[in-house]
């Protein structure tokens, strides 16, 4: 069947019924949002029980429906809200259509997939992004992304990650900002805002999600999916925040996390996802479960049963179920029986409906499928990338100048397991890039064409578990090459180097290392990379190690061995010539890391703005909180070198004292005395000496990244005030800036040493 679209205003009969319904809260309304309310409640009202818990369901493309429906048989009776699992434009436009042109109500459907970095045209993965503290770089990224995967037919992104993650055990370590809520914050906001534009609806822009609410990178062990316990204090300073400041961005979605965070499962928490974050951070949009999540209430051992995990999930405050058609099966028995009101259910649908409503998905249903290889081969997308890329990259050692590798290089030996792939340098989550990468040895061969450039694989590393599963076997594949071939290979590496006059080293991880189920309890180079890695320095030669990886590593060995470390992650489509780039000298790498390094897999979870322990950590009789280990990361949060050199200087404070909801300015020169230009990202951090609660030795309080010349200097202006100075203390129990000494630095990273000091003093 088909139908018109539902007109924008309603008869005046039901108007007058739905405005008296509404009351005072539709009168507080701006005359935009009572359209928006007057035309979803029509529809509301108009809808079978079926029909609302189908709004309230997500399927799997595909996947059979509780009475082994089709996707489309059910798309077709209104018993669905969304689809995941699909990025076939072809499939996505037909379902739309049986969902506009032959469904009663003709509600149009969101397609859901995890665009995280980049659709066709492939941006660095997340921490990488976080590692050019450049928020505008990264909004302009997820805004090219939204576009690819809008006209693909793809309007709702499982994105952004915006979990801390201090711990690089945890996989899924990738998918974020890193360890510092600062930086999570400016992350957060960018992503949003490029994702979904200034509002919902902006044009050729699709639904943001942010995620896991909450708290779900602080698992037990940095083990994937396992218990979260965090103290109230924690919750609201460290780990709420990026999520505050990606609502208010306007996200429309925010999806509930797998684990229980204090013993109760994040998807079925009515204070977290009721009480915090609808009626206390303000959001708006709907919360969807990650997949499954409701049906998982069950194996909690939280809900008894699968029709207990459907009530316990939406009265919880998860709006839509992702996956397990558990509210489809189980939320209409409910209703019926009178276990649940339905205006639980109508509050949910409400939320869904408005998001719809508001995206413009009524009048603009479909993609462009027309424009699709247009945009996707866009080239100014796929430059950006290669931009976005070496903004990315972290220079972490170089001993003796020994970068920029020289132009006139005759021979170069390229080693490594990663060397050559197209694929795992995307890293994890990629859609339609196969095979569009540029590998490091491509790059390198580019960049240097009149080398000779030998490529030797050298070995061999350890999947990440669970390993690929052998089809053809019935087992799992093997995890390394037989001892025998591995020694061959590196054996010809070393033979290699011998002959070269530089040797690029490319080790780290494999993209599927990386990411969800992929937590690790090793944090050192796996197979025989390590060995590789001593046999070919031991040859004496010019050796460059380039990490490609998802998380810090053990790398402690090459920081003491290796003249020069260049940290690339995974740095997407033209991952390879932006490394190249940087290899060469014609890009002077300026990245700065988003996490604390550890230097062995024990000394994880280590980050900076820690609390001060009982001793004075300044006075140099303190060694460490470890008996045999320094407690010092092996590179510092926000640290990264450069092929030129920056002096602080003339730090001022436009007043030495503010009363608790002041401001002040805090100006900083920062002079390039190198004879190259160069980025630099210039740090604030502040301390509060004392208070209702200790509080950390240090916390990111400002930054801007600045592109100096050769002996440029540029006087950089921050602004501290009640947003930056404010903290939620355990004892008051509420937010605010409290009197007392501040200490504030800049610099090039969290170890900065040009200090101030100033005074907040009681109103």
């Amino acid at each position: 069947m088909s139908r018109a679209p539902l007109p924008l205003s309603l008869p005046r009969a039901l108007l007058v019924a739905v405005t008296a319904l509404l009351g005072s809260a539709q009168a507080a309304q701006t005359p935009a949002e009572a359209a928006v309310t007057q035309r979803v409640e029509a529809l509301l009202h108009r809808m079978t029980l079926d029909e609302k818990i189908g709004q309230l369901t997500q399927l799997g493309a595909g996947t059979p429906g509780p009475n082994k429906e089709t996707t489309d048989d059910l798309i077709r009776a209104g018993k669905a809200g969304s689809v995941l699992w699909t990025i076939n434009s072809a499939d996505i436009e037909r379902m739309q259509r049986v969902a506009v042109k032959e469904s009663r109500l003709g509600i149009p459907l969101l397609f859901g997939f995890d665009v995280i970095h980049g659709y066709k045209n492939v941006f660095p993965v997340p921490l990488g992004m976080a590692a050019t503290w450049d928020p505008a770089l990264v909004e302009r990224a997820q805004a090219m992304a939204a576009k690819e995967s809008w006209v693909s037919g793809v309007n709702w992104t499982f994105s952004p990650m915006v979990d801390i993650a201090r711990d690089a055990r945890w996989g899924r370590i990738v998918e974020g900002a890193g360890e510092d809520t600062f930086l999570g914050i400016a992350m957060a906001r960018a992503q949003v805002l490029g994702f979904q534009g200034p509002k919902l609806g902006t044009p050729e822009r699709v639904l943001a999600s942010v995620k896991h609410f909450a708290a779900y990178g602080a698992a037990d062990g940095g083990r994937d999916y396992d218990s979260v316990y965090v103290p109230e204090v924690q919750l609201r300073n460290v780990y709420l925040p990026p999520f505050q400041a990606a609502i208010d961005a306007g996200s429309g979605t925010v999806m509930s996390a797998y684990m229980t965070l204090n013993d109760v499962p994040a998807s079925g928490n009515a204070w977290l996802l009721r009480d915090l974050l609808r009626q206390e951070m303000g959001f708006k949009g709907f919360v969807i479960s990650d997949a499954w999540a409701v049906h998982s209430l069950r194996v909690h051992g939280y809900a008894s049963d699968e029709v207990d995990a459907a009530a316990r999930g939406l009265r919880g405050g998860v709006s839509m179920d992702m996956g397990s058609n558990t509210y489809l099966k189980h939320l209409p028995g409910l209703v019926k029986a009178g276990k649940l009101p339905i205006k639980v259910v109508d509050d949910m649908v409400r939320e869904v409906l408005t998001v719809k409503v508001q995206m413009g998905l009524f009048e603009r249903p479909y993609g462009d499928p027309a424009r699709k290889d247009a945009v996707l081969n866009d080239p100014a997308h796929r430059a950006a990338t290669r931009v976005a890329a070496q903004k990315s990259i972290v220079l972490l050692r170089n001993e003796g100048g020994a970068l920029p590798l020289k132009a006139g290089l005759k021979r170069i030996a390229v080693i490594g397991p990663l060397a050559d792939s197209a694929e795992d340098i995307k890293g994890s989550w990629t859609l339609e890039a196969a095979g569009a990468a540029v590998s490091v040895l491509e790059g390198v061969r580019a960049r240097w064409p009149q080398a000779t450039v030998d490529f030797v694989r050298g070995g061999d590393m350890q999947r990440a578990y669970p390993l690929p599963w052998d089809a053809e076997q019935g087992k799992p594949a093997p995890s390394l090459m037989p001892a025998a071939e591995m020694a061959a290979e590196q054996a010809r590496a070393v033979q290699a180097a011998q002959q070269a006059e530089a040797v690029v080293m490319v080790l780290g991880e494999r993209a599927n290392m990386s990411g969800e189920a992929a937590s690790t309890s090793d944090l050192r180079l796996g197979g025989n990379q390590q060995a590789l890695l001593e046999a070919v320095v031991a040859t004496g030669k010019p050796v460059v190690l380039v990490l490609l990886n998802g998380r810090p590593l053990d790398i402690s060995w090459a920081a003491e061995h290796v003249p020069a470390i260049v940290e690339a992650w995974f740095p997407g489509t033209e991952g390879g010539n932006a490394i190249a780039d940087v290899l060469s000298g014609a890009v002077n790498p300026g990245g700065k890391l988003p996490v604390s390094w550890p230097r062995s897999t024990g000394h994880a979870p280590v980050y900076y703005n820690h609390n001060r322990t009982h001793a004075d950590e300044t006075d140099p009789k303190f060694t460490s909180r470890y008996a045999n280990l320094t407690s010092k990361p092996l590179y510092p949060f926000g640290f990264g070198l450069s092929y030129t050199s920056f002096r602080y200087s003339d730090m001022k404070l436009d007043r030495a004292a503010i009363p608790s909801g002041g401001r002040l300015q805090v100006s900083v020169t920062v002079e390039n005395t190198g004879a190259v230009a160069g980025d630099e990202v210039v740090q604030l951090y502040v301390h509060q000496r004392s208070g209702s609660a200790a509080r950390p030795v240090r916390e990111l309080k400002g930054f801007q990244r600045v592109t100096l010349a050769a002996g440029a200097k540029q006087t950089l202006s921050f602004t501290l005030g009640p947003d930056e100075l404010k903290f939620w203390s355990p004892v008051t129990r509420r937010w605010g800036v409290e009197p007392g000494r501040f200490d504030v630095w800049a610099g090039g990273d969290s170890g900065a040493t040009l200090h101030g000091e100033f005074a907040v003093q009681a109103k």
